[in-house]
């Protein structure tokens, strides 16, 4: 394998930001390496989980394929559980890890909302609304008495209190999602109920960081308050500038871990879409191009790079990294959907039929 072909861009190099039919042969690979199920694995002979592979979803819908994002939704419903759970990762259709992880539930309303305002299929918002409904609820199950969310439900029926910044910042950002639907079919009780839960988190989220646990090494956890919606404005972006020499690697993308020598692609793709919902496109743009040089031939991506041999590491082409891409790209260019579901998806009933109309 070439070396130099996989070294991050020179400085003072300007790495290339993909093409329209760079993205949509993106969304290909993606789409390729679905299972007749409907699931869509990390890699090609990998696992799947509920939360990656709504991202994923999610991307193929930006690009036009909503007969697969269709199909990958009702595998969803397929395999939720009673509960309202999914179990944590799947290899070749059967489950391998059992756990039920709260964020991961969670993040159906996200990708049920995109869809619905990708597609104004109003058959379809009527189908998934009871697991939207009960994914919230099996996640809400899990709340602390100080707002936050207990990260995961054991296999044999233990939850877990411990709230993790990542995932109770995607749970927000779910949550404000799922009023936007219940909104949608009328449920207002429900509506309240969750617009209700969303506040006492985010209030969390900005105010209690005592209650994480401490994170702070990743820079998901940095971010990840930007990203799923509950912080904006001019503290959002002084907290990305507060943390950007720490994890930025200028031409390469940015650190996974604070103290590790290898960059990735999807947490690069977050990042750039944490800053474009706001407002900072060009910074966003080229967060986006720098992380170029983990593209393949066939549009799919290389997982990350190791900085100090500039080896690809792990070695495979993450469905997710694509995906985060394809959904960075599709907001830095003020893709109406995306922009409503990652900048303001709890706006007013009337603004979300006027996107999906």
């Amino acid at each position: 394998m070439d070396t130099a072909a996989q070294r991050p861009y020179p400085p003072g190099s300007r790495p290339p930001f993909p093409t329209g039919a760079q993205i949509h042969a993106t969304a290909l690979s993606i789409a390729a390496a679905q299972h007749e199920s409907g699931a869509i694995p990390w890699f090609p002979g990998g696992g799947t989980d509920p939360w990656d592979h709504v991202e994923c979803l999610m991307a193929l819908d930006v690009q036009g394929l909503h007969e697969p994002a269709r199909a990958g939704y009702d595998w969803l419903r397929r395999t939720q559980r009673p509960d309202g759970s999914w179990p944590s990762r799947w290899l070749d259709g059967t489950v391998v890890e059992a756990t039920a992880e709260t964020n991961h539930a969670a993040y159906v309303a996200v990708g049920v909302l995109h869809h619905w305002l990708s597609t104004a299929d109003d058959e379809f918002l009527a189908r998934a609304w009871p697991m939207v409904r009960d994914a919230l609820a099996f996640t809400l199950a899990l709340a602390n008495p100080d707002g936050t969310i207990g990260w995961a439900r054991s296999p044999q029926g233990s939850p877990d209190p411990a709230a993790l910044v990542t995932g109770c910042s995607s749970i927000h950002q779910a949550l404000r999602c799922g009023v936007s639907i219940a909104d949608a079919l009328g449920a207002d009780d429900t509506s309240r109920t969750w617009e209700a839960a969303a506040d006492r988190l985010q209030h969390a989220l900005l105010h209690r960081p005592g209650a994480f646990v401490d994170k702070s090494r990743f820079s998901m956890d940095w971010y990840y308050p930007v990203l799923g919606g509950a912080l904006r404005g001019d503290a959002a972006r002084e907290r990305i500038d507060r943390g950007w020499d720490t994890f930025v690697v200028p031409g390469s993308g940015i650190r996974c871990v604070s103290d590790r020598p290898w960059v990735t692609g999807a947490e690069t793709c977050e990042l750039a879409l944490a800053l474009a919902s706001v407002g900072d496109t060009a910074r966003a743009a080229e967060l986006v191009a720098s992380m170029q040089h983990l593209r393949d031939d066939d549009g799919s991506y290389w997982t990350g790079l190791v900085l100090t041999d500039g080896k690809r590491w792990p070695v495979e082409h993450s469905t997710w990294t694509g995906a985060a891409m394809v959904l960075a790209v599709d907001l830095i260019n003020a893709g109406e959907v995306t922009g409503r579901v990652f900048g303001d998806p709890a706006g007013e009933l009337d603004d979300l039929e006027d996107v999906a109309s």
